[in-house]
């Protein structure tokens, strides 16, 4: 089989994204966390939340905090007084989410409710 002949050789299919104002809800307890993570470097770090390709129900959601890239391409918001963005092409996947925050006994840590998906997992870490 060879690429040259164009058998068993296909481009992957791109679609394009709608990108809508994200709309982001945060619990009381992912503040506190969330400002306790920050550790007082809001100037000049920001809050990513993003969706990953993968997980077994499609995407994966994803939290980090970085440097400000002050890039056009993301949506910025203020959560009482916390940077967060959320890029363009995740804005149709995460609008509405909720990010709330568990301390429990067995570790505890960020989840996310997404009225968005159609299908999620049992861990809650992926959504379809």
């Amino acid at each position: 089989m060879s690429i040259l002949g164009g058998e068993g050789f296909s481009l992957p299919v791109v679609t394009e994204t709608p990108v809508v104002a994200v709309d982001l809800q945060f619990s009381d307890s992912a503040k506190k966390a969330l400002k306790e993570n920050m550790n007082g470097d809001e100037h000049t770090h920001v809050l990513v939340i993003s969706a990953q390709s993968g997980g077994c129900s499609g995407y994966l959601y994803d939290m980090k905090i970085i440097e400000d890239p002050n890039d056009n391409s993301f949506q910025r918001l203020d959560v009482d007084g916390i940077p967060v963005i959320v890029h363009n092409k995740d804005s149709s996947l995460l609008s509405g989410i909720l990010v709330d925050y568990k301390d429990t006994l067995m570790g505890g840590g960020f989840q996310i409710t997404n009225p968005n998906a159609d299908r999620s997992c049992g861990c809650g870490q992926s959504f379809g």
